[in-house]
């Protein structure tokens, strides 16, 4: 099946947020259990978190599309803080699309997104060896670790990797 990416918008929410469910226990259900993803699901990726992500000056929301579904989403940004660093916060690929080059597309559509960002970085929990891996033949390296992967308090050690954009 042959996906686009394309940016998000207000139709794709749902889709989204079943994406980021579907997702999210897949991925994180071995290491913290239902109950935890779910709130974790609940906290992060309410419909109107994803529809304030989708309408973020400073960011790019992008849905890989066949005509029929999401197979995948991806969300960086940029801040007046670190205005250098575009900062990678969400590249999820719906289980049954993984290992088609999905998030490699969606990705590399990214990284040209923010012409004055040097580099990109993103937060990786510690448990999610996959992950870590795809980033890192993307060409990602680790820079430093954290304690509270997510939002303060959480109890879920992360790892920061980071990747120099092309000029």
């Amino acid at each position: 099946m042959v996906y686009f990416v394309r940016t998000a918008g207000e139709r794709d929410v749902e889709q989204i947020r079943s994406l980021l469910a579907e997702t999210f226990h897949a991925t994180y259900d071995p290491f913290y259990g239902s109950e935890r993803v779910q709130k974790m699901i609940d906290g992060w990726h309410s419909l109107a978190a994803i529809r304030s992500r989708i309408q973020k000056r400073e960011g790019e929301f992008l849905v890989a599309d066949n005509g029929k579904g999401i197979g995948g989403i991806g969300y960086a940004a940029v801040y007046p803080k670190m205005a250098k660093t575009a900062m990678l916060h969400q590249l999820y690929v719906r289980p049954s699309c993984q290992s088609e080059g999905i998030g490699r597309d969606i990705f590399a559509e990214l990284e040209t997104c923010f012409p004055d960002a040097e580099i990109m970085r993103v937060e990786v929990a510690l448990q999610n060896v996959r992950a870590i891996s795809f980033y890192t033949r993307l060409g990602f390296s680790e820079v430093d670790r954290m304690e509270e992967w997510g939002a303060p308090n959480s109890g879920l050690p992360a790892v920061i990797l980071e990747k120099r954009l092309p000029a």
